[in-house]
């Protein structure tokens, strides 16, 4: 009963900021605009005259899960007008924050002490607030200038009940509309209930942000805040406060001479790195979680910030990404068909050649063209196409990756419109597998299994002694097994002879009389051949049925 009124709210919100302006004209859609221009609250509520603001109003309203969808749409001004661009982006640190001393209860109450104990200054006035928490800044005793990060009160409950809504709505959308299921929005949905959940454990968040420093070793482009685990729990982070400039913010960029080349090839490669060398990714790539350092303006570096949503794949799922990659820069559609077809993604019986053939009329007109001139719009129509018509299916497993290229396209897009992202790629792509399929990859192997191999030692002549022991007792099995086969095959050639021997006296009594059956009983060498044979047919019938 909850779930329907949170829908009929959720209605009543989109209708009271009038966003029936952003349904398309199509017949399909005409109930949705009837339902949305009979609610009372949008008759007299004239609102913001710009769509674009009702449209961030509204999903601030909606509440934080529908917030998270406004920041991945800011991501991509491909698909969206520029003015709706610049509203949602408002939605990545421009949230509305909560009460201070709200915050100031939540940190005295997970750090058991006074604002005034934990923090040698602390600022209530929150510098920046998003959709699950909102960050103040602090210093500690020791003069480190420091971030506390407060999650939002009663947070977790909200989002339970808005996914509890999602999960039904998608349900009823696979139900009524079929060619739905090969996307598996249920699933999607699944999945990203367990990723908000997580993200709202400020301690994974914490634990995350650890690992991708450690990952730093490999690179000097991209720079991770230290934490302060003294002072985290599941509610409360601290860590390091960085200084840049958001990345969004070309023209600051520009100003400073910042090389964009550089830039924006170091986020490419930042991509590739994390999802193929260390196989641990940002999945929350979006441009109020990343700032530049423009210290040195020729060789910039990136900041990243917000490590609550990291991701990654199996090896199996990371070997067919890294093919399907390599293949799709090589331009070898028959290989991804193929591949495809071989990992569950279309099935069967697809026909290969004509997949690729379509694949390749899908994909081509992304190659050699700046990301400026790219019109992605129909290439996405003809995939849904091609998704259709194949019966593909898209992965669970891949939505973080995806949500994540999204956002590293929209950067790119941004920072430098003329950048070759195929070019960046295939080297490095090319160098991966290299790695994967060569000696060093085989001996990294060996190392990492070498504790086992030597903690079994031990065990090893036992080991080997049963398998003999074994092997042995399985050997006098064969030979018993043997032995009753070959027993039985004389029995059956036996039983074979009686009957043959029985049926040719048989025929050599009756040949000579058989125009006259009255012979056969004044001819006693004949009877006695006819009841051999009849002898020998009975005991060839006793011995079979005795020894079966």
């Amino acid at each position: 009963m909850f779930k329907l009124f949170r829908i009929f709210q959720v209605i009543h919100i989109v209708g009271k900021h009038r966003l029936d302006g952003l349904l398309p004209r199509e017949p399909i859609f005409l109930p949705l605009r009837f339902i949305l221009r009979l609610i009372p609250s949008s008759w007299f509520n004239s609102g913001d005259p710009h769509l674009e603001s009702r449209l961030r109003d509204t999903l601030v309203e909606l509440g934080p899960l529908f917030i998270k969808l406004g920041q991945m749409l800011s991501t991509r001004p491909d698909i969206l007008p520029a003015a709706l661009i610049l509203e949602l982006e408002k939605l990545q640190d421009r949230v509305p924050p909560f009460g201070e001393q709200a915050a100031i209860d939540i940190i005295e109450k997970e750090l058991g002490k006074p604002i005034s104990e934990l923090f040698d200054k602390f600022d209530a006035k929150p510098m920046a607030s998003a959709s699950i928490a909102q960050v103040h800044a602090a210093e500690l005793a020791n003069g480190q200038k420091i971030v506390v990060k407060v999650v939002r009160p009663n947070i977790e409950k909200t989002v339970r009940r808005d996914l509890a809504v999602l999960l039904m709505l998608t349900r009823w959308a696979e139900n009524i509309i079929p060619p739905l299921r090969r996307f598996h929005p249920h699933s999607v949905i699944v999945n990203y209930h367990d990723i908000l959940l997580d993200e709202m454990d400020l301690s994974i968040e914490a634990s995350n942000t650890a690992r991708f420093r450690r990952n730093l070793k490999k690179t000097n482009y991209l720079y991770i805040p230290e934490v302060y685990w003294d002072y985290c729990t599941s509610k409360i982070m601290v860590q390091e406060r960085i200084y840049g400039v958001p990345v969004t913010d070309v023209a600051t960029l520009i100003k400073n001479n910042v090389d964009m080349d550089k830039l924006s090839q170091r986020g490419v490669q930042i991509f590739f790195s994390q999802v193929f060398n260390d196989n641990f990714f940002h999945a929350d790539m979006h441009p109020g979680n990343i700032f530049v350092d423009i210290t040195d303006p020729d060789n910039p570096t990136y900041i990243s910030i917000d490590c609550a949503i990291a991701g990654s794949l199996s090896q199996q799922d990371q070997s067919f990404l890294a093919h399907n990659v390599y293949a799709f820069l090589q331009q070898d559609y028959e290989a991804i068909a193929l591949s495809m077809c071989k990992h569950g993604w279309v099935p069967e019986d697809t026909d290969i050649h004509e997949f690729a053939r379509a694949l390749q009329r899908t994909a081509e007109p992304v190659f050699e063209q700046p990301l400026d001139q790219i019109d992605f719009g129909p290439v996405l129509i003809r995939l849904y196409s091609l998704a259709r018509r194949f019966n593909l299916e898209a992965k669970p497993q891949f939505i973080l990756l995806e949500k994540t290229v999204l956002h590293i396209e929209g950067l790119g897009r941004q920072l430098n419109p003329q950048l070759d992202i195929w070019n960046i790629g295939r080297p490095l792509m090319e160098k991966w597998m290299k790695e994967q399929l060569g000696p060093e990859k085989i001996l990294k192997k060996i190392r990492q299994d070498a504790p086992n191999l030597l903690q079994s030692l031990p065990e090893i002549p036992q080991l080997i002694h049963n398998s003999l022991q074994e092997l042995g007792d399985q050997n006098k099995q064969y030979r018993k097994l043997m032995k009753q086969q070959r027993k039985m095959e004389n029995r059956r050639r036996a039983d074979t002879a009686f009957l043959l021997l029985g049926l040719i006296a048989i025929g050599f009594a009756l040949s000579p009389t058989l125009p006259n059956l009255e012979h056969l009983q004044q001819s006693p060498s004949h009877q006695w051949l006819a009841i051999a044979g009849a002898s020998l047919i009975t005991l060839r019938y006793f011995l079979g049925g005795r020894n079966t």
